[in-house]
């Protein structure tokens, strides 16, 4: 990761914990060789697991789905792409899942910049699976070996990451 990702200094995470040091993946993800590079990888870690769509919680997902619809084009994976929202639009569509319309059955994999608790990831697991979709896996950029891995994988989701907290020497 850009090693502007990375910073040692305190923070508040989205899970409402603190800690010492912070990844922001969206440095990585929303940088054109980053996003590229990401994608890549993606498209690796999903090509042998029939995945019908890829998608996330808004914000930290957005800028990787984004990313990962023209390399799994040109790579030939025949996918789509969708998009969570914390909460269902109170206008318009009135939709919490944005994109073409996942329908029941269809295999997907959740992605997220970072995963602390899960919460984030856990949130866009719950939203597919109450239509009915099947979740292969969630993959995250950064892995900080918080718990939420092993909550996901509680809830039966089984979780690859590109990087952990320990390949930072933390």
């Amino acid at each position: 990761m850009d090693s502007q990702a990375f910073e040692r200094r305190p923070v508040v995470l989205s899970s409402g914990k603190t800690s010492h040091y912070y990844f922001d993946g969206r440095k990585v993800s929303l940088n054109p060789r980053g996003a590229y590079l990401i994608a890549h990888l993606i498209c690796d870690m999903i090509k042998d697991d029939q995945v019908d769509a890829v998608g996330g919680l808004t914000m930290g997902a957005d800028p990787i789905v984004g990313a990962l619809g023209p390399v799994a084009y040109q790579r030939g994976l025949d996918i789509s792409l969708f998009i969570v929202r914390k909460e269902a639009k109170q206008h318009g569509t009135r939709q919490q899942i944005e994109g073409p319309p996942l329908k029941a059955g269809q295999r997907v994999v959740v992605v997220d910049d970072v995963i602390t608790t899960g919460g984030s990831v856990i949130k866009a697991v719950e939203a597919v699976r109450a239509i009915g979709c099947k979740v292969v896996k969630a993959i995250a950029l950064v892995d900080r070996q918080e718990g939420g891995t092993q909550t996901l994988e509680g809830m039966g989701v089984r979780v690859e990451s590109i990087f952990t907290a320990a390949d930072f020497g933390l």
